[in-house]
């Protein structure tokens, strides 16, 4: 373990050299005009959010969900020409640009044997730019407390995202606090990502289920975009409970609404659908 944070700290410093100014807004939006109303028009960058799959097989729908989080941080954080959130809160394309902060994954092993590693062209396909990801993988929850701790401490990030599978006594209340703390002293985003976890108190300031989402094929029976059901479960400010269908657009970085709130049955190709045969008696 103490390799592991050698590696990471040196890796923190290369970062903090080349720096790119501070971040440009101290709040991040997800692009969806309903989810980012029911958050006040934004939720606050340094802060500790936490993502729970709603059920075990959801686990990774969940990191998928952490992702798009640490992606709307990292444009938020975009000092450059304004990008983040515009006026009302509604976040800014910004894939002509894409984020150039660096965000730290911090993965248990179990997490990675359950539902997959980072695989560096599946984030290039949702949008994500993999050389800006660092991936420190670890045995158990201790030491992605520690690693993820430590990540915090580096104001040049855009985000960390600690992603843990199952029960992990480690993560007390007190464990949550010193996260959200980090994470308001560096103004770097903290999104913890549960799976096979139930959730606890803790000292976040938001908190996610996650479910996978029908995805809707696009032309000629291509894949369709990636699709969430979220639950907005608590907001420390008091905003009520609510209910999204999202789909990700990874080209702009944003949630968008589902054209459709279901898939449908795909037509016949050449010929009216057949009526249903029916039978006498």
């Amino acid at each position: 373990m103490q390799d592991i944070l050698t590696r990471l700290r040196r890796s923190l410093a290369h970062i903090e050299s080349d720096q790119l100014g501070p971040p440009a807004v101290a709040r991040f939006g997800f692009g969806h005009a309903a989810l980012d109303a029911a958050v006040g028009g934004g939720l606050p960058r340094a802060a500790l959010h936490e993502v729970f799959a709603h059920e075990a097989g959801d686990g990774a729908a969940a990191a998928g969900f952490g992702l798009a989080m640490a992606l709307c941080m990292a444009r938020a954080a975009e000092p450059e020409d304004g990008r983040g959130l515009a006026a009302g809160g509604a976040a800014r394309p910004a894939r002509a640009a894409a984020p150039g902060r660096t965000t730290v994954w911090v993965q248990q092993a179990m997490a990675g044997r359950e539902h997959g590693a980072l695989y560096p062209p599946g984030l290039a396909a949702f949008g994500a730019d993999p050389e800006r990801l660092v991936l420190v993988a670890v045995r158990d929850a201790t030491g992605a407390l520690r690693a993820a701790h430590e990540a915090l401490r580096c104001a040049a990030l855009a985000a960390v995202v600690l992603e843990l599978w199952g029960p992990a006594r480690a993560l007390d209340l007190t464990a949550s606090r010193r996260l959200a703390a980090a994470a308001a002293k560096s103004g770097v985003g903290c999104v913890l990502v549960r799976s096979g976890a139930a959730p606890e108190p803790s000292a976040g300031l938001s908190r996610w289920g996650v479910a996978a989402g029908p995805s809707i094929r696009l032309g000629a029976n291509a894949p369709g975009r990636p699709a969430f059901e979220i639950e907005l479960q608590r907001h420390r400010a008091g905003f009520p409970p609510g209910r999204f269908s999202l789909e990700w657009d990874h080209d702009e970085l944003v949630f968008r609404q589902p054209a459709l709130p279901r898939p449908v049955v795909s037509l016949p190709l050449h010929r009216p659908a057949a009526a249903p045969r029916r039978h006498a008696g």
